[in-house]
């Protein structure tokens, strides 16, 4: 398996973590700072729809390079 593969699969376990973590909203997760100022900026939904959007992002890339 080649670097490139291995990167991939890590992007597309990494975007899954992604969507679980926003569809389940655990509250440890939810209360960081970080989180609270997307929350401010772009609202509940924009926070997660911006959370979604990065994953399917992260997905794409993995599945791209473990194509190539």
């Amino acid at each position: 398996m080649n670097t490139q593969a291995l990167i991939g699969i890590l992007l597309i376990v990494y975007a899954a973590a992604v969507v679980m973590l926003t569809l389940k909203k655990p509250e440890s997760i939810w209360s960081m700072k970080k989180i609270q100022l997307f929350e401010k900026a772009l609202g509940v939904k924009g926070t997660e729809i911006f959370f979604y959007v990065f994953a399917a992002i992260a997905g794409a890339v993995g599945v791209y390079l473990m194509l190539k």
